[in-house]
C-alpha cells in the first residue's frame, strides 16, 4: 500500500545519505535511517530513498564508505507501514540482473506493495574498480540487464542470453502483491540512455535541479525518445530530484548557495514550480539532513496541498 496521499498533484519523497560524511564525521547509523524514514511517514511525505553506492574516492578528498542499499531498505520496509520506498537508483553493474529482479520482488512483498525501482548505469568508477565490477560498455551492459530484469517484473519469466549476462529460462516465483511487479523509475540523461528510458521505464527520473527550468530544458530530448521508440510520452511519469534548505524562523541564508533556501512558504513557492512544469514525484534532498529537516519539509508538503 503506497502513500494516503493519492489527491495530491506531485507527490513528495525525501532522501537521506547514505555515505560516511567528512563534516559529520561518520554515516547515518541504521538507527538514524529508521527515524528519519518513520519521520517522514509521520509528516505525510509520499516516498523515502537510498542511494546505492559502494564506497566514494574524488580527487583532494577523504576516502568514504557507504552502507548496502537492499540490506537497509528492507529494513525500513519492515520499519514503516505507508510509505513508498525505493533506491535511487540501484546500478545494475553491482548484481546479477535476475537476482536484482528477484531482490525487488522480495522488497515488494515485505513492503506489503510499497516498492519502487529505481534503475541505473552507474557513474562512479573507483567503486567498480576497487569491488572489481566491469565499467567499460555501461549503457549496452545495461540496456542488458534491462532485458531480463523488465520482463521478469512484468511478465513472471524471461529467457535471455546476451554479450555480458544470461538469464536461462528463468521463472520469477513467488511474486509479491503489485500484479506487475513493483513501477520501474529509470534515471537517465544521454540520448542512448533516454531511448532505454522510452523502451522500458514507468517513469523517468531526472536529478538533481535547482530550478524547474532545468527539468524543462532536458525534457524535449525525453520527447524524442519517445517518438524514436513509439512511446506516447503521456504514459511515461516525469519525476525529478532538487536540493532544499529549509530554514527555521530567524535562521539567515548563506551566500551564493546552490539549492532552494527559504522558509516552508519560499520552498513551498519554489517546488510548486516543478508541479506546474508536469512533475509527478519530486525527490528532495533536504538541508538540515535529520528528521527535523524531514518534519520542516512535511511543513513544505502541506503547503503544497494548500496551493493544489
Amino acid at each position: 500500500m503506497a502513500s494516503d496521499h493519492l489527491a495530491r498533484r506531485m507527490k513528495l519523497g525525501v532522501m537521506p545519505s547514505m555515505g560516511e560524511d567528512e563534516q559529520r564525521g561518520r554515516a547515518f547509523s541504521y538507527a538514524e535511517i529508521r527515524d528519519m524514514a518513520q519521520t517522514a511517514e509521520g509528516v505525510g511525505l509520499d516516498s523515502f530513498w537510498l542511494a546505492d553506492h559502494l564506497l566514494y574516492r574524488f580527487p583532494g578528498k577523504p576516502e568514504a564508505g557507504a552502507w548496502e542499499v537492499f540490506t537497509f531498505l528492507g529494513a525500513v520496509a519492515q520499519a514503516t507501514e505507508r510509505i513508498s520506498i525505493g533506491p535511487l537508483v540501484a546500478c545494475t553493474s553491482f548484481r546479477n540482473p535476475a537476482l536484482l529482479a528477484k531482490m525487488a520482488e522480495s522488497l515488494d512483498e515485505i513492503s506489503a506493495g510499497r516498492f519502487i525501482l529505481g534503475l541505473g548505469a552507474g557513474w562512479h568508477e573507483p567503486e567498480y574498480t576497487a569491488f572489481g565490477y566491469p565499467f567499460d560498455h555501461r549503457a549496452a551492459r545495461f540496456e542488458e540487464a534491462l532485458k531480463i530484469i523488465v520482463p521478469l517484473l512484468r511478465d513472471g519469466h524471461v529467457d535471455f542470453r546476451g554479450q555480458y549476462y544470461e538469464a536461462s529460462d528463468i521463472a520469477l516465483r513467488p511474486r509479491g502483491p503489485q500484479r506487475n511487479g513493483p513501477p520501474i523509475w529509470i534515471g537517465a540523461s544521454k540520448p542512448r540512455m533516454l531511448r532505454f528510458v522510452a523502451h522500458y521505464a514507468d517513469a523517468w527520473n531526472t536529478v538533481w535541479h535547482k530550478w524547474p527550468q532545468s527539468v524543462a530544458e532536458k525534457y524535449p530530448q525525453m520527447l524524442e525518445a519517445c517518438r524514436a521508440v513509439g512511446r506516447d510520452p503521456a504514459t511515461l511519469e516525469l519525476t525529478a530530484g532538487t536540493w532544499a534548505r529549509i530554514l527555521a524562523p530567524g535562521e539567515q541564508r548563506e551566500p551564493d548557495e546552490d539549492r532552494i533556501v527559504g522558509s516552508p512558504e519560499e520552498v513551498a513557492q519554489a517546488l510548486k514550480g516543478f508541479a506546474d512544469l508536469g512533475v509527478k514525484h519530486l525527490v528532495v534532498l533536504v538541508e538540515p539532513e535529520s528528521a527535523e529537516g524531514i518534519v520542516r519539509l512535511g511543513e513544505v508538503a502541506k503547503l503544497l496541498d494548500q496551493m493544489g
